[in-house]
This record gives C-alpha cells, structure tokens and sequence, in this order.
C-alpha cells in the first residue's frame, strides 16, 4: 500500500514486506479479437515479466472501442502447478484507494460532507498528540495525502519479516488501532506537504463510515462493485482466503530465504488503504466506469485529476490527485494509475488521460527486487501499450 515511483514506489520493499498498501471464478465473456496462432504481443510481454523472477503474470490491455486482450504466464500455484489465468484475482494493495476516493467523492456530492471539513469535525479527539492536530487536516489533505501523517505501517508488526509475518497473518486490527500506531509519531510535515502515508485512507474509511452509518466496505459495495456488476471484486473485512481461482502471494521478504506463500492473509491489516480483491477484468472496467462518468459527477471528477507534486519518487514529474497518480508519456501526454503493493503481490496499471486505453498487470512473488528488472519490464508493457498506435496494440 506503498507509493509507487515510476510505475513503482520507492516503498516498495516495505509493502512487499507486507502491503503498501499496503480469487475468482472462470473469466467473464468479454470483447475479444482473433488473431493468427502465434501472434500474441502481450502474452510475450507477460513471459518477458515472469522471465525477471515473477511467479505468476496476469494482463489486461482495452483500447478505444472496448476491445480488449488477456493474457498470463507462469503459475498461479508453485505447490500444485496450477498455471495462472486471465481470469485469476488477486489482493490489489493501494489500487484499493481509488475506490475509497472514489466514495469520498460520491457523498461530497450528495452533500454528505465537504473535502474541505477538517478530520477534528468527523473524528473528534482521533488525530491528536505529539504534534497530530485533526483540526489543521481537511479531508482533501487526507485523499491527496498531504496531511503531513506518519505512515502506520512502518509499524506493524506484520512488515517485521518471515517471523512477524508467521505470527501475525491472522491477527485482526481495528481501523482506529493502526491509526493510533501513526499518532505515536510526531508529523512528518505541515498540512499540505506531499508525503505517502497509508493513514490518510484508513482514517478515510473511519469517515465514511461516520458519515454514513456502514462500513467502508459496504459502500464500495454498493457503489461501486454492485453497480458495475465487478463479479470477481469484494472488498474484505477479515477474511484471510482467496475464492477458489486466484493468484498465489509468495515472498521471502528481500532475503536469500525460500519464498513463503503468504496468500492467506488477514487484511484489517490494510482496511481502506489496500484491502481489496480483484482481477484485470473487473479492474479494467471500474477505471472504464470511473473516467466515462459514470461513477463521479464531472465536477467531483475534476477534483479528483487535479494534482499535485508527489517528492519522493523515481519520477520527478510525478503528481498525485485524489486516490490517483499522473505521470507523463514518452510519446507525449501522460496517464493516470494507482499502483499497489501487498505482501507477495503487485498490482501495476495505466489509464490514458481521455480514459479510452486501460492496461492492469499483476505479478506475484518478490520479482527482481535488487536490479528493479520486474519493474522496468512491467513498466515497458504499461508504457508501451498506452503509447502504441491502434494497428500496433494487435500485431505481433
């Protein structure tokens, strides 16, 4: 649940410690075209990940038109030798914000709250301590995370390696438990100072559900999932297992040790800042839905895209808006996309900037974590099919 930079996060390596922030059923029919035996650019571009060290590669490219293309490479299961499937879902770490924003956005236009209210006036008394003043913080402070908030997770007990993991997989945490971890720290600057902290959208999820009476997950629910008719996508209280199709999470926490299967997983631990489930299917049509319109009123929208500068990262042209990141194109123009990261598992995608070409990859295990080649290579494939021409997308 942990920025990331350059279609990465310079977290990276906590979050897959753990989240930076920190399972399915048979793929859906969608929109498909034929092509000669052997011409599959974007299967080879997913062997081209799994080749860097990736387990198993998930991929997903939709162009104008509503055309789409699956693809998959190496296993979804390393015990059993279950290949990985187009269909197959996954834990989509911070990819999980945009749905969190997403809601924010609904209820201010409903007139539910302003993201202008101060977090003092929906949670009294929860940020507060050692410099932590809710009454400085407005709601558009916590969604562009630019509430100057420490980052919980660099202490939980989870991200500690092999051990902590073992001993704390199962362990359910209550939102305000990982917000107190955070005020035990002083700020790590001013409201309004750019810095990435998971706390912003766990306290996100605590108002909306102090708005609204229900849970985080019950609005994405019925907001969002339900309405797009997203099959393989939930949004998880604790439920530590996977649907019976799913990607296996496997990490050895940056060591020379044997990969651990980390799927079962208890993802309190995550909330509202990366606990959800998906696939590239689901994925592809919530970004489809969400930059059609279909989702936010235009204003709430354009709040949502206006950015500002993200420090910090690999890509100094770097901006973030509400639950979103900009970057720019080496064909010119940029894209929109919220990687994320949970422990054995990395979420990557790409949305152009008039919402018509979608990418989602996923790829599990550690990858090439020392020379940053499962990165690059993911990247290339975002990067590649955003900035390729219609007759280039569908050629070998």
């Amino acid at each position: 649940m942990r920025p990331a930079t350059t279609a990465r996060t310079t977290s990276r390596v906590a979050a897959t410690a753990l989240v930076t922030l920190l399972a399915g059923v048979a793929l859906a029919a969608t929109p498909a075209v034929a092509r000669p035996a052997g011409q599959d650019p974007l299967r080879h571009q997913a062997e081209a990940i799994r080749d860097t060290g990736a387990v198993g590669v998930v991929a997903e490219s939709a162009t104008a038109g509503g055309r789409r293309h699956h693809a998959a490479a190496g296993l979804a299961d390393t015990a059993g030798g279950r290949a990985a499937r187009p269909g197959d879902v996954f834990r989509i770490g911070s990819s999980t914000k945009t749905f969190t924003a997403t809601v924010m956005l609904q209820l201010e236009a409903e007139g539910l709250l302003s993201l202008d209210d101060t977090v003092e006036s929906h949670l009294p008394g929860v940020v507060s301590g050692n410099g932590n003043d809710g009454r400085a913080i407005s709601l558009r402070d916590l969604l562009q995370r630019t509430s100057g908030l420490y980052d919980y997770l660099n202490d939980l007990p989870t991200l500690t390696g092999p051990e902590g993991f073992e001993e704390n997989r199962l362990r359910h945490f209550e939102p305000r438990e990982l917000v107190d971890m955070a005020m035990r720290h002083e700020s790590t600057g001013e409201p309004g100072t750019w810095k990435y902290s998971n706390t912003n959208y766990i306290l996100a999820g605590m108002i909306i559900e102090e708005t609204t009476g229900r849970s985080w997950q019950t609005e994405v629910t019925e907001r969002i999932i339900e309405p797009l008719h997203l099959e393989h996508t939930y949004a998880p209280a604790d439920q530590p297992f996977l649907p019976t199709h799913h990607l296996n999470g496997y990490s050895a926490f940056h060591t020379e040790g044997t990969p651990l299967d980390v799927t079962v997983w208890n993802p309190s631990a995550a909330g509202a800042a990366g606990a959800m489930v998906s696939n590239t299917e689901d994925l592809t049509t919530f970004y489809q839905a969400l930059f059609g319109g279909d989702l936010l009123p235009a204003r709430q929208l354009a709040e949502m895209t206006r950015t500002t500068p993200a420090p910090g990262t690999d890509a100094p042209d770097r901006s973030y808006g509400l639950g979103l990141y900009h970057d720019t194109l080496p064909c010119g123009g940029g894209y929109w996309s919220h990687p994320g990261d949970v422990v054995g598992y990395a979420t990557r995608n790409g949305i152009s900037e008039d919402g018509q070409r979608i990418v989602v990859v996923e790829f599990t295990g550690d990858g090439d974590y020392r020379n940053d080649t499962t990165e690059q290579a993911t990247d290339a494939l975002i990067r590649g099919r955003l900035c390729a021409t219609e007759a280039e997308r569908w050629r070998s």
